[in-house]
């Protein structure tokens, strides 16, 4: 990956952005700085396997996940929850937030993202009645490019414009998703100056590593919770506190929780 040979367009014939040369370095420090973010959090096997091997076990894992995040009775007990200063979409004073923890390249969070919450976006959030607060939860063992993803959308936050990362991340992640991490790396950085941001100030915010520890917090606080897959939520505010809502669910197990926070 550190080759010459990378960087050399005669011989390869590429096209290189002048971001790339930072990006590649992010990338470098990503993916060394996996092993000791995740140090004694997720078990990893050292033995080569083979990708068909790497692909099946991870679709059976993701299998297994979404077993577990089927509609079931949803818990009645008031939580305490923590919103901390993660990214807000909708009105800051809403009376009713919506705590996710999330992982971009999960597949179920971008079924979240595009089947559930452009209701809860037009019925709830629109109206001034809920916000929905984003907070990490990279599950780096089976989506490496969970986490440079989360420092993306954490820097375009830096600039106002969290929601708009937000959005295209999840509507663009088959496209980034199985991509070595330094051309994901690559892509934000072309998604970035999609939106608007002053890359200069973005890019180097995606060199500098500067939310690895916020993103941390959130994972840390997110397992405290009992959060254990991507999506989770908690719904409620602290007066009344959260009830527990796991995986993607269909918009009316949405509906219930809120209707009946709101009534509280």
């Amino acid at each position: 990956m550190s080759s010459n040979s990378e960087f050399n367009e005669n011989s390869k014939n590429i096209t290189v952005k002048k971001t790339t040369f930072n990006l590649l370095i992010v990338g470098l420090i990503v993916i060394v700085g996996i092993a000791a973010f995740f140090a004694g959090s997720y078990v990893s096997n050292s033995n080569q396997i083979t990708d068909e091997e790497l692909e099946e076990a991870i679709a059976k894992l993701e299998l297994k996940v979404l077993q577990n995040q089927l509609p079931t009775k949803q818990p009645s007990q008031q939580v305490k929850i923590s919103a901390d200063n993660d990214p807000i979409i909708g009105n800051p004073d809403a009376p009713i937030t919506i705590i996710e923890f999330s992982d971009f390249q999960c597949p179920f969070c971008a079924r979240f993202h595009t089947q559930t919450l452009p209701l809860i976006l037009e019925q709830y959030i629109e109206q001034g009645k809920v916000k929905l607060v984003f907070r990490d939860f990279p599950i780096q063992s089976i989506h490496p490019n969970a986490l440079p993803a989360s420092v993306a959308a954490e820097c375009a936050n830096e600039q106002g414009k969290f929601r708009e990362m937000h959005d295209i991340l999840f509507d663009n992640q088959n496209q980034w998703n199985k991509q070595e991490t330094v051309d994901a790396l690559d892509l934000f950085s072309d998604y970035a100056m999609e939106i608007q941001l002053n890359q200069e100030i973005f890019d180097s915010c995606l060199t500098s590593g500067k939310y690895i520890e916020e993103i941390r917090k959130d994972l840390d606080d997110g397992r405290d919770y009992g959060v254990s897959g991507t999506p989770g939520f908690f719904v409620g505010n602290e007066k009344i506190g959260f009830v527990e809502l796991k995986g993607a669910q269909p918009f009316d197990s949405f509906k219930k929780i809120i209707d009946a926070q709101l009534d509280a």
